[in-house]
């Protein structure tokens, strides 16, 4: 017998707890947009108003940065070559404790998920004089490898379930078809497992885009990200707080973009139709 729900569905107190949940995580994203369009006057006064005369000078003097664009190259290129990098090597180690059995494959498993619990401000210092000992401090691959790093636990335990979920006989029957090994990888169970590919390129796209800490320490300013340059509107007369909250505003856009764009692969049936009967 089932139990029942606390909550009906359609009830009253399920849309109003609905609307405080989705207001809780909106609110924060809609002081930083209402900040971004006040002057400095109007941030600092004390007297709080939801009615105020926007601008955009701060946007204009963010945009407006010589050095932008380069900022906004190199995240790119640390976003997409860390994505692209952790979905191939978490797919095969995913397919591998999926379906091979070894030595020492559960204590790896478990192994795997304990490391991504580390906070990525506990591997700051460690990970700033191996990597200039290593001389790839201050270079875009030198973050891209500690992004891979980071995100690699997480992308593999996310596709073991979706892997572990598709059946079997898919499989098999296409080795009996004549199927290699790797075009039963590459043909079968990719294509099953968009979903979760979307899902993890979703999470280590957002990671590798919005970290800051490790972004800020291992690069220069040749080779920082815009995350890391929200630090130049720190100065030492003070903090320019109008110019930061529009570069969080647009660098918050991209990752809610590319969520919109992917969110379709999430929610659609894994082997839907694949196995009959």
């Amino acid at each position: 017998m089932s139990k029942p729900e606390t909550v009906p569905r359609g009830s009253p107190l399920h849309y109003l707890m609905l609307t405080l949940l989705a207001t809780s995580c909106l609110l924060p994203l809609v002081i930083m947009t209402m900040t971004s369009l006040k002057t400095e006057t109007q941030i600092f006064d004390t007297q709080w108003s939801w009615l105020f005369a926007p601008t955009l000078d701060n946007y204009r003097s963010v945009v407006q940065d010589n050095h932008i664009d380069r900022y906004m190259l190199n995240s790119l290129k640390i976003s997409l070559s860390a994505t692209l990098i952790t979905l191939m090597l978490g797919t095969m180690c995913a397919y591998a404790m999926a379906r091979f059995r070894f030595l020492g494959r559960e204590p790896l498993s478990y192994s795997t998920l304990i490391l991504r619990t580390l906070p990525p401000a506990v591997l700051a210092v460690p990970v700033f004089v191996i990597w200039f000992a290593w001389g790839i401090g201050d270079t875009l691959s030198g973050v891209v490898l500690v992004y891979v790093a980071l995100n690699l636990p997480f992308t593999i335990w996310l596709l073991y379930g979706f892997i572990d979920q598709l059946p079997i006989e898919l499989e098999e029957a296409a080795a009996i078809d004549g199927c290699g090994p790797f075009k039963v990888f590459y043909k079968i169970v990719l294509p099953l497992i968009k979903p979760g590919l979307a899902a993890a390129a979703i999470f280590t796209f957002r990671l590798a885009w919005n970290e800051f800490i490790l972004s800020f320490i291992l690069t220069n300013r040749i080779t920082r990200t815009l995350p890391a340059s929200i630090s130049n509107y720190i100065t030492d007369t003070g903090v320019e707080w109008g110019k930061i909250m529009a570069a969080g505003v647009l660098i918050a856009l991209p990752p809610l973009i590319f969520t919109f764009v992917a969110a379709k692969q999430i929610i659609t049936g894994l082997t839907a139709g694949a196995v009959k009967g």
